[in-house]
C-alpha cells in the first residue's frame, strides 16, 4: 500500500482537484491518576483514493481548508490546491468539499451564521467487534461474551446509551462480538516509532484484523466496526473510519481501536464510536494542548465524574447537547435560537437532555455577529444537566452549562474562573440559581432564575444598548424583572424561504467556500 508518510501534497500539483474519501482518525490515551493524559491527543487526516492509494493530508491545512472538518468524515470530498511558492510540486490544500448530495440543512443559518454540513445520523447502526491476538501474545483478556454484552440494550450497555443520547435517532440492532483471532504478525510489526515515538498501523491492523475474521462475519450492511486488541497500542485508543476489503469489495467504513484498558471501559468504547459518527473533541477554556478537560462532554473527557459498572467499567456520560446538534438529534421543537440582535427577554424551561421526550426547550444557542466566512461565526450554547440516571449522577453538579463554539464546530466550555481552571467540573463552568453570564460581545445574557425538577427556569435577554463600563461574565445577583415583554415563541432559525441555491457541481462549492478560488477559475478558462 502506498504511504506518504510526511505531510506533503506529492499526490497533486498546484491548482488541481483531487478526489477521494476524507478519513479521520482521533488518538486518545488514558487519563493520568493527576487528571492530565499521559500522551497528547491528536489526529491524522488521510485522503483514501482506492486500493492501495492513501495519502496523509496536512491536518492544519485540512482544518482551515474545509470549515468544518469533522463534517467531512468518511465522506467523498474533493479537494482543491493552490500554488505554496515558486514550487508546483508542493502545494498548498486550498478547499475540500464534499463531492455528491449535500445535507439539506447545508445552508449558513440566519441566526447562528454557521453552516450545518455534518450530515444527520438515523436508523440502525450495526456495528460489529472483532478481538485480535498479536502472533507473540496468547492471553485473552475478556471472552467473547463480554464484547457481545457491551452491545446490548439494558442501562449502561452501548444499544441502551446510544438510543438516549441520541433521543431514540439511532440504535445498534444486529450488532455482535466476534474472535479472539490470531493476527499474522508479531506486535512489533504493527507498532513501528515515528520521530522517536510509537504508533500504531491502523490500516494494517484493520485489514489484518478483518481478513482473519471473514469466513465468520458477514459485513453487510456494517456500519461500523470495532477492533479490540489483546495488548497496548501506541499508548492511545483510536477513532474515525478504515477502508479495506469487505466481502471482496473495497469499502470505507467507521472503525475504532481499543487496547484492553480501553475496549474494558464501556465510556471509551463509546467516545471512540462517537468519533466514528463523526464528532470532534470538545474542550474546555484553559487554552492548552489537551482537549480532554471537558468532562461535560464524552467527546471531551470520557473519565472524570463518570459513573461505574463492576462489569462495564466506566460508563459513557451524555454527549453536550451541541454535538448531539451536529447529527440532527435536537427536533426543532427543543432549541431555541436567540438571534445576535435579540431585543427581547425570553423566560424559558429549560430541561436537561436526559429527559426522554421533553416537551421543552433543552438547547438555546445565542447567536454572535455574522462573518464573511460563515464557518468562522461563533455562538454560545447553553443546556442544563442534573445528577441523575445510569450515566449522569456523578456529574460535577447540577447546573446550567455554557459553551462557546468556535471556528471548526469545536465546542468550548465556559470557565468564569480567572484564569480558566486546568479541568472544568469547576464552579466556574458551572452557572447555578441566583447567577447571571453575560456573553463578551456584550449581545446576551443569561440568568439562573429557579430550579426544576429536571432542569432550570432561565430567563436570556439583550445587554443593554448604552453602558458606561462592560460587564462582567459574571454576575451574583439576578436583574430585576424588566417591562420588557417576554417573548413566549421560539425564534425560527430554519432557512428562509425561497429556492435554495444550486451547489451541484464542485467549482460551484469551491466558489461558495471561497469565492476566488483558483481551481474553478483555472478549470473554466
Amino acid at each position: 500500500m502506498l504511504v506518504v508518510g510526511a505531510c506533503l501534497n506529492t499526490h497533486a500539483m498546484a491548482r488541481d482537484i483531487v478526489q477521494g474519501t476524507l478519513q479521520l482518525r482521533w488518538g486518545d490515551a488514558r487519563a493520568a491518576p493527576q487528571g492530565h493524559v499521559t500522551v497528547p491527543p491528536t489526529i491524522e487526516a488521510w485522503l483514501e483514493l482506492g486500493p492501495g492509494l492513501r495519502y496523509r493530508l496536512d491536518e492544519a491545512e485540512a482544518t482551515r481548508a474545509a470549515g468544518d472538518l469533522s463534517a467531512l468524515s468518511n465522506r467523498r470530498v474533493a479537494v482543491s490546491y493552490r500554488p505554496r511558492g515558486s514550487i508546483a510540486a508542493d502545494p498548498a490544500i486550498e478547499a475540500i468539499v464534499p463531492v455528491g448530495r449535500l445535507p439539506q440543512r447545508a445552508t449558513a443559518r440566519d441566526a447562528g451564521g454557521r453552516i450545518a454540513m455534518a450530515e444527520p445520523l438515523v436508523g440502525g447502526t450495526r456495528w460489529v467487534t472483532l478481538m485480535c491476538k498479536f502472533a507473540d501474545m496468547a492471553v485473552e483478556p475478556k471472552t467473547r461474551a463480554f464484547f457481545q454484552a457491551q452491545y446490548g440494550n439494558a442501562p449502561g450497555q452501548l444499544g441502551h446509551y446510544w438510543s438516549e443520547v441520541s433521543q431514540g435517532a439511532i440504535d445498534l440492532a444486529g450488532s455482535a462480538a466476534y474472535g479472539w483471532y490470531t493476527l499474522p504478525a508479531v506486535r512489533s510489526d504493527y507498532i513501528t516509532g515515528i520521530a522517536g515515538k510509537p504508533r500504531a498501523d491502523l490500516s494494517r491492523l484493520f485489514n489484518d484484523c478483518v481478513a482473519q475474521a471473514e469466513a465468520d462475519v458477514d459485513f453487510r450492511h456494517v456500519q461500523g466496526i470495532n477492533l479490540v486488541f489483546n495488548g497496548e497500542l501506541d499508548g492511545r485508543a483510536w477513532g474515525g473510519g478504515a477502508c479495506g476489503l469487505l466481502e471482496g469489495v473495497y469499502a470505507c467504513t467507521r472503525a475504532t481501536w481499543s487496547p484492553p484498558w480501553a475496549s474494558d471501559n464501556i465510556a471509551s468504547l463509546a467516545h471512540e464510536m462517537g468519533h466514528g459518527y463523526g464528532l470532534p473533541h470538545s474542550d474546555n477554556s484553559d487554552g492548552d494542548a489537551d482537549t480532554h478537560d471537558n468532562p461535560w462532554d464524552l467527546m471531551s473527557d470520557a473519565w472524570r465524574h463518570a459513573t461505574t459498572d463492576p462489569v462495564l467499567g466506566l460508563l459513557p456520560k451524555h454527549l453536550a447537547m451541541h454535538q448531539r446538534d451536529r447529527l440532527g438529534w435536537v427536533p426543532a421543537a427543543r432549541k431555541q435560537v436567540v438571534p445576535a440582535d435579540n431585543e427581547a427577554t425570553h423566560d424559558i424551561v429549560l430541561e436537561a437532555g436526559s429527559v426522554a421526550a421533553s416537551s421543552q426547550v433543552q438547547l438555546v444557542v445565542l447567536a454572535g455577529a455574522a462573518q464573511p466566512d460563515p464557518y468562522q461565526a461563533e455562538f454560545y450554547t447553553v443546556e442544563a444537566r442534573r445528577r441523575s440516571g445510569a450515566y449522569e449522577s456523578s456529574l460535577a453538579g447540577d447546573a446550567v452549562i455554557l459553551h462557546r463554539v468556535g471556528g471548526n464546530g469545536v465546542a468550548y466550555s465556559v470557565d468564569t474562573d480567572t484564569p480558566p481552571a486546568d479541568l472544568s467540573g469547576n464552579e466556574g463552568s458551572m452557572l447555578k440559581v441566583g447567577e447571571q453570564w453575560n456573553t463578551p460581545d456584550g449581545r446576551h445574557w443569561v440568568s439562573v432564575v429557579a430550579s426544576t425538577p429536571t432542569g432550570f427556569r432561565v430567563r436570556i435577554g439583550p445587554r443593554p444598548r448604552v453602558m458606561s463600563t462592560p460587564a462582567p461574565a459574571l454576575e451574583r445577583s439576578l436583574p430585576a424583572l424588566s417591562a420588557t415583554p417576554v417573548a413566549t415563541g421560539r425564534m425560527d432559525a430554519g432557512i428562509p424561504a425561497g429556492k435554495r441555491p444550486h451547489m451541484g457541481s464542485i467549482c460551484g462549492l469551491l466558489a461558495r467556500r471561497w469565492p476566488a478560488s483558483a481551481a474553478c477559475a483555472s478549470s473554466e478558462r
